[in-house]
């Protein structure tokens, strides 16, 4: 299975650069994976799509306003340090732009009276491990002099904070978005409530390696990267009787998709467990526990429409994403939505 085999060609200005104004006006692709049917709704319409007896599982995972600007001691230019994971305590690894400029030892000023890091570690990918010293409470001060760490190939200014989290984020700890969740408002969870879906919450931290390219040409030698996901033995209890009693697990984000399939054992019983994980999902493989997908459009070659086309069949997802350029939907983090059932 080639990496290119997944490539779709995609007009730049399809990419969505800025959120809707109202998170639930997002259009929605309805793929039925059995037959590669395709609906073209509106994700307000979601409630029509999941049955009473259905659980829907989210990740509750917070964004870090992670991208941090400053300047070494006794220098003027600027600095660019963005967090990607907490070691312990004070220390995180962290990406610096330039990373020439930021050698073992350097100090790092965000704010003379707030803020100061110095680096300690260079790793093998040219990653720079932190400390940090602070006059305050660090989130508070992360939250002040911290931007949200959007992805590249979103160039627009984020006027407002909270639209790149999710009404229900809880966790604090990703480096980017569980995008798929963005769409949910507090009403439309409370629609699917009335309506008898369970709602339970997993926590992935989301990592910037969500966004690193596919570099070799045969799928299966993708070194995936690995993320931190934990799920409670009260979500797996619902999941567990949801199974037992014949409704669907509906996963909000590859995200969700992720963390489900692994803490579910070969007989098909979820565990709990805070762990990482590294599980890469792709064509051929049989899912344990996910029965319907919500998700957004994909970059190409990406781990993640490698992830979908598992679900729905390669041929399907392809053809889908030919119509979804062809119907100009908006594409990739503020884009809309593909339903898979």
């Amino acid at each position: 299975m080639k990496t290119s085999d997944f490539y779709y060609d995609l007009p730049h200005e399809l990419i969505a650069q800025t959120p809707l104004k109202d998170r639930q006006k997002s259009r929605m692709m309805v793929l039925h994976k059995e037959n590669g049917k395709i609906e073209h709704s509106k994700f307000e319409n979601i409630t029509n799509y999941i049955q009473s007896g259905d659980t829907i599982v989210l990740n509750d995972t917070k964004v870090l306003p992670a991208r941090l600007f400053g300047h070494r001691e006794g220098k003027e230019e600027a600095i660019e340090v963005l967090l990607l994971k907490q070691v312990e305590n004070n220390y995180w690894q962290t990406l610096v732009k330039p990373g020439k400029k930021a050698r073992i030892g350097d100090v790092i000023i965000m704010d003379e009276k707030l803020l100061k890091a110095k680096v300690v570690d260079i790793l093998e990918d040219g990653q720079r491990v932190i400390e940090f010293e602070y006059h305050g409470i660090f989130n508070e001060i992360l939250d002040k002099l911290g931007t949200m760490p959007l992805p590249p190939y979103i160039t627009e200014k984020l006027e407002e904070k909270d639209r790149y989290q999710t009404v229900y984020c809880k966790n604090l700890g990703s480096a980017a978005a569980p995008t798929a969740g963005l769409h949910f408002t507090k009403e439309i969870l409370k629609e699917l409530e009335e309506k008898g879906v369970h709602i339970v919450y997993v926590t992935l931290h989301v990592g910037l390696g969500t966004f690193r390219p596919v570099k070799v040409e045969e799928v299966t030698e993708h070194k995936m990267h690995s993320e931190y996901f934990i799920i409670s033995k009260e979500a797996c209890d619902v999941i567990n009787q949801t199974k037992e009693e014949g409704g669907r697990i509906f996963c909000v984000g590859t995200t969700s998709c992720r963390v489900l399939e692994s803490a579910t054992d070969e007989h098909g019983i979820i565990h709990p467990m805070a762990k990482e994980t590294d599980i890469f999902i792709y064509p051929g493989y049989s899912f344990k526990m996910v029965d319907v997908l919500l998700t957004n459009f994909h970059l190409p070659e990406s781990t993640l429409i490698m992830l979908v086309s598992a679900l729905a069949g390669k041929e399907h997802i392809m053809n889908a994403y030919q119509e979804a350029v062809k119907e100009k939907y908006r594409f990739f983090s503020f884009g809309d939505c593909m339903l898979i059932i």
